[in-house]
């Protein structure tokens, strides 16, 4: 740019009209460590991360397959992944979900149908379990959002913000334990006296071996999964992707043994963010990006990879495709948990 003869480099600044919103959690005490509600405070005072009700979408499976654990199946038991109708009432068209490429793979292990987000398998177990005992365990995590007792919740059509999700969460890093989010640590007056003071309040939410499970599930979600995208880090972490049908809505909620991370992205109205525009690819580089500057600097967690097992926890060499017993050294086998007399082979009585 040339002005009186002189040069001047100039920017171009344009304001997105995405927005986004990110939380992080402290797993311990539930306390607000960074707060993101939306691009600009003076262009909007909407907080999208405490204030924003939006679709879950794959998100919910998380809770879904928390509560398949808490009635007693296993990282290897066995979904159905395979075209279904099911009858939803009275003049009403049959609910016939599908998987995103509209493929299916028959039977596969409950492990395999959370890693690669299948939702016929989700739906199907759904309807196992029973959508009201879903949803019941559901307000167990935290949600207080409205959550009806339909199939299609499975694959998140119910709305919640991403506070409820992101404490959701953070349950399964901190043994089972629910910790209310709180922003505001202390209040003082001009003579330094205590006004308010905000303090860590525990619900117990679930049992502490379903809370270990759901975490070696998320981190194979992360190694083998949709959140591939968040191995560069090279840090023990666990999440889970989120998006919505047409793309209106992005997720990702991820954490580590310290932390929990929620981000969505979308546009405030129910517009899509545009063909392949999902959660791995619009939420999850934004919640490498953070998570990446809170590791910078710190040494890596010890045993077993930061997360501790509670003493019932037993593990097993599996066959990630079947999910039967091997040889630690078969081809392809994967060390699998299971909480004790859930193994393939035991008897379980809870």
């Amino acid at each position: 740019l040339d002005v009186d003869a002189k040069t001047a480099d100039v920017t171009l600044d344009q304001e997105p009209e995405v927005e986004a919103a990110l939380l992080a959690l402290d797993n311990r005490t539930g306390r607000v460590l960074a707060m993101v509600g939306g691009y600009s405070f003076e262009r909007s005072k909407f907080n999208r991360a405490t204030q924003a009700h939006r679709q879950l979408g794959s998100l919910f499976k998380g809770v879904l397959y928390a509560a398949a654990i808490d009635q007693g199946y296993t990282t290897t038991s066995i979904v159905q992944d395979e075209p279904v109708s099911y009858d939803v009432g009275p003049e009403q068209d049959p609910y016939e979900p599908a998987n995103y490429d509209k493929e299916y793979e028959g039977e596969l292990t409950l492990r395999r149908a959370l890693e690669k987000s299948r939702n016929v398998p989700s739906v199907w177990l759904m309807n196992e379990i029973g959508p009201q005992v879903v949803v019941d365990f559901a307000q167990r995590l935290g949600f207080s959002s409205p959550m009806p007792p339909f199939l299609s919740v499975a694959l998140g059509s119910a709305e919640a913000t991403l506070q409820e999700v992101t404490s959701a969460y953070s349950v399964f890093p901190n043994r089972g334990t629910r910790m209310q989010p709180y922003q505001i640590e202390r209040i003082l007056d001009r003579e330094g006296h205590v006004l308010e003071e905000g303090r860590p309040v525990p619900h117990d939410a679930i049992r502490a071996d379903t809370a270990y499970i759901m975490v070696s599930l998320m981190r194979g979600v992360v190694q083998r999964g949709t959140a591939r995208g968040a191995l560069r880090l090279e840090w023990p972490v666990g999440g889970k992707t989120g998006t919505m049908d047409d793309y209106t809505d992005a997720w990702f909620v991820g954490f580590d043994p310290e932390i929990t991370v929620g981000v969505w992205v979308g546009y405030d109205e129910k517009i899509s963010l545009g063909e392949g525009e999902e959660g791995a690819a619009v939420a999850l580089p934004i919640w490498r990006d953070f998570m990446q500057a809170y590791i910078d600097g710190r040494e890596e967690p010890e045993t077993p990879a930061g997360f501790v097992p509670p003493p019932n926890i037993v593990f097993a060499s599996v066959d990630p495709m079947t999910g039967d017993v091997t040889e630690p050294w078969a081809n392809g086998a994967i060390q699998e948990v299971f909480i004790a007399g859930t193994k393939p082979g035991t008897t379980f009585r809870r």
